[in-house]
Order: structure tokens, then sequence, then C-alpha cells
């Protein structure tokens, strides 16, 4: 087969990715390692910025997102047993939509099946050669010939594996504590998202829909979830976010360690890396999905010049475009993670620091604002 784009990887990236590509008119293929069924269970972020959102609605595909997806206006951070709003909308004119990634997916997958435009689960690439794709297919290995790849493919993905050493530098920080997340049906206990930074650690109440929440501990690194089971979960949840939880049946339980890593650059050739392929974000600030997205407008935008009119100047910017964007939200998801999180060996100096600097945000207008612009999405002057 021949494309001009092929795309490793039908996660938000390459299948946002595709999408633009398809309303240009520029033909695609998406390989997918993984089933369909299980592409569209991953359990995964559910903050949409002001500007994805936007972007789902404007290429037809935010339908289901407005009818079941809960625009929140703010945020609120817990200290000291109190509570403080971030009013998000006053502060940047901007909403968030917490609607979950799997919903944002099998939006996307649908709409391509609905084109009819090539779309391959179980689909393993087991080679990056300049721009053919050598994959395995139905028990068949095949090629797929290119004028463009882009790994959408993740961290561990093949593409950016594939290329030459030297090609790329990585820049990484692990954090010295994970989350201990559950999903469960239960009411949420606030309307908005909370934040709590509490003297045995962070905790966080979201949620995906009315009746299922999401909700997360800070847990020492290697943390085994069965050494918590559900009520001491519930009871831990309801110390750290001082809400009155109604607790329900545990759907999902695991624990994610915190890291950032940067690649760079974010091309080799007619290679192209976007989201998790090229970086990750702790989830503190609520930016994988996101600046995902943010990457495939970038990259879409450079391939329309190039088959519209020849311009390479759009694809040559590329990695530089992008990574002003990451290291920013670099930047604010670590301060966020700093800001609310206990290292285990933090002293009481340490600890007043925290508290000050969370006092600081919720009474400065200035220092909410600037929480608040990075939280709904950095506009694209940025």
């Amino acid at each position: 087969m021949r494309t001009r784009v092929g795309i490793v990887g039908a996660g938000p990236a390459g299948l946002v990715l595709a999408r633009l590509l398809e309303r240009a008119g520029i033909d695609s293929v998406i390989l997918e390692s993984r089933s369909r069924a299980y592409v569209e269970g991953r359990v995964r972020a559910g903050v949409l910025e002001h500007g994805t959102a936007a972007l789902l609605d404007e290429f037809g595909v935010g339908d289901r997102m407005r009818r079941e997806g809960m625009v929140h206006r703010g945020i609120e951070l817990r200290f000291d047993g109190a509570g403080h709003r971030i009013d998000l909308e006053k502060l940047t004119g901007r909403t968030i939509t917490v609607y979950g990634q799997q919903e944002v997916v099998k939006d996307l997958i649908a709409a391509r099946t609905q084109s009819g435009l090539p779309l391959h689960f179980d689909a393993e690439v087991t080679g990056v050669d300049g721009t053919t794709l050598r994959y395995v297919h139905e028990g068949v290995t095949r090629e797929l010939q290119c004028d463009f790849v882009a790994g959408c493919d993740g961290s561990h993905g093949v593409t950016a594996a594939s290329l030459p050493g030297g090609a790329v530098q990585r820049w990484e920080r692990d954090y010295p504590f994970a989350w201990l997340g559950i999903l469960a049906r239960a009411p949420a206990a606030n309307e908005e998202l909370v934040y709590a930074y509490h003297e045995r650690g962070f905790a966080l109440h979201s949620m995906r829909t009315p009746e299922i929440v999401r909700l997360y501990l800070q847990v020492p690194p290697g943390t085994d979830p069965a050494a918590w089971p559900d009520g001491r979960i519930w009871d831990e949840l309801r110390t750290r976010l001082g809400l009155a939880l109604q607790a329900g049946p545990v759907l999902e339980k695991s624990v994610t360690p915190m890291r950032s890593v940067v690649t760079g650059p974010m091309r080799h050739g007619r290679v192209f890396l976007a989201g998790d392929a090229a970086h990750i974000v702790p989830p503190t600030g609520a930016k994988g999905l996101n600046l995902a997205v943010a990457d495939v407008r970038v990259l879409a935008e450079a391939l329309v010049a190039h088959y519209r009119d020849g311009s390479q100047q759009l694809l040559d910017a590329y990695s530089e475009t992008c990574l002003k964007r990451v290291w920013q939200v670099q930047r604010f998801s670590n301060w966020m993670t700093s800001m609310l999180h206990r290292p285990g060996s933090q002293d009481a100096f340490g600890h007043r620091l925290q508290l000050a600097e969370l006092a600081y945000v919720t009474g400065s207008d200035a220092a909410a604002t600037t929480l608040a612009e990075n939280y709904v999405g950095l506009r694209k002057e940025l």
C-alpha cells in the first residue's frame, strides 16, 4: 500500500491528526497494534482544555461531548482544612470540559469508520525504515509506503525506537511519588475538580460523569494496589480531601508513576513524533491529551502547507514550534506537582513554604490568573 501520511497509533494524537488531514483532502492510513475494544476501553485523562474542546466541535466530532461532557468554570484548591475556588472563566474568559479521553477516542474512531478511511487495528508495526512502515496484520507481514510518518504510538512505541542512535535527545525527571487512582460508581462530592494538599499527601477529586468519579491519592513509588483495600482508600480520600465522599463500587484501581520526559528534536527526516511518543508530563496539570492535540494541530498545518504549495517552512519549524509549548507545559505541570505533593523527607520549613505558596496563589488575582490561563490552555501565540 501507499499513502501520503502513515500514522502509527490510534490514540488521540493519531486520530486527531487523521481527522485534520481528512478535512484538508490529504490521505492517511492509521496502524494500531491493539484491538479496537482495547483502545476504546483505556481509561485515561478526562480534562479537555478550552481549545481542545473547540477543535472537536470544529471538525464535527463534538456533539456527544456537548451532550454528555461537563463544562467546568473553575477548580478548587484545598489546604489547611479550607477550600479556595479558582474562577477560570472570570480570570481567562475560558472554561474546561470534563469528558473522558476514551470517549474522545470513541467519537474519533466512529467518525473515521463512517468516512470509510483506512484504520487498521491489531496491526503491529515492527519497523520504521525511513518512510516505509513494516507491520503485521491478520498474520501477514505487509509494507506501507508513505511520504511522511507520524509516530503517535506512545512512550514505548516503535517509531521513536526506530530512529537512528543520536537522532534525538531525551530529558527526563522521575518524581518521588506516584498516584493511586480509582474509578468508582459514586456521586461526585463537588461540582468541580478539587486538588488537595494535606500533611498526609496529595489527593484529587475529579469525575467522568455525575455518577462516575475518578479519585487519586499520593503514594510512594512501587506501591502495590492490593495493599490498599477499597475501604482504606475511601477513608484516606475523605481525610485528605475534607469532603463527604459517598463510597461506591470501585471499577478500576491502579498505581501510576510520576515522571516528565521531553524528546527533541521531534522530527528526523520525514518522521515526526507527536504526543506521548515525544513527551510525558505528570498528570497534575491535566495536560497529556491536550498537549498531544496541540502537537498534531501544528503538524497538520505544516503538512497542508506542503501539499498545497510545496512549502517546507512549517515542516522545518515543527519541532521548535512544538517544543516551545512542551516546555511551558512541563514548567506548569512541574509547578503544580511540586506545590501540591508532600516529599517523603520534607521538613517543617518546606511544609510551611508550600502552604505559603498555596495561600499566595489563592489570595492574589495575578497568581490565580497565572494558574488559570495555563490550566484552560495556553493560547496559540504563547
